[in-house]
């Protein structure tokens, strides 16, 4: 099985509460929240997972603080040698838009998205407002139904709960399976004893519970999707 290795991009940070990713924990913990794109080298194609938020945000001190360079898309890209139509594929955790806005930079692109986040994307809840339904319009969507292989050593998980469609991203390396959550969490959702805590947004409690629990025993190499200690790895493993 062919093995990858992981490149953090942080295309943008926000400020928010610790409560945003641990339910009923640290509600008033001011954070750091990361917005990642994950580029999979060593593969025969260039692939992506997330591709993060087009407006660019930096407040003052983050870039200190967390102890990385946090840079525009192209920008980002263009330090691992890759410019937005190089990318082959992009593989979503979710559509919430911070994970998808600069999609249509990425003009030769595969979009793989689970069936059902997608058709919630066109069609969303008011109760969520995170989402854009004209946001993958014009691009290659493909969708997948439950889990499945998208390449050789990349499969993706069905994680449902913080949205109605997440799928958390199995990719093989040389020190084993690293798996990049399908849901919004950091360090803090894995206490070192004790179960995974949900996610502190989501759309279904006991699914994001489930989904946590399943991940958080699948993995070798864990990603939280917004940790910043993540930030600060050049490659991963």
């Amino acid at each position: 099985m062919r093995e990858y290795v992981i490149h953090p991009l942080v295309v943008g940070i926000n400020e928010t509460d610790q409560g945003v990713m641990t339910y009923l924990r640290d509600y008033g913990k001011r954070i750091y929240l990361p917005i990642y794109v994950f580029y999979l080298s060593k593969g025969d194609k260039n692939i992506l997972v997330d591709t993060g938020l087009e407006q660019f945000m930096i407040p003052d001190g983050a870039e200190e603080e967390c102890g990385f360079k946090i840079l525009e898309f192209e920008d980002a890209l263009a330090t691992v040698d890759l410019k937005p139509e190089d990318i082959d594929i992009i593989i979503h955790t979710h559509l919430h838009n911070d994970h998808c806005e600069n999609d249509y930079k990425c003009t030769n692109a595969e979009v793989y998205t689970q069936k059902k986040e997608y058709e919630f994307l066109l069609n969303p809840h008011p109760v969520d407002h995170r989402y854009y339904p004209d946001i993958l319009d014009d691009l290659n969507v493909i969708q997948v139904d439950g889990d499945a292989t998208i390449v050789d050593g990349i499969d993706v998980i069905y994680s449902p709960g913080h949205t109605v469609g997440g799928q958390s991203v199995a990719v093989n390396t040389f020190k084993g399976k690293a798996l990049i959550t399908g849901f919004c969490c950091n360090d803090k959702n894995f206490p070192s004893a004790g179960p995974a805590i949900a996610p502190g947004v989501h759309i279904d409690l006991t699914e994001a519970y489930d989904s946590i629990q399943k991940i958080k025993k699948m993995a070798d190499i864990l990603l939280p999707l917004h940790d910043p200690a993540i930030g600060r790895q050049k490659t991963i493993p």
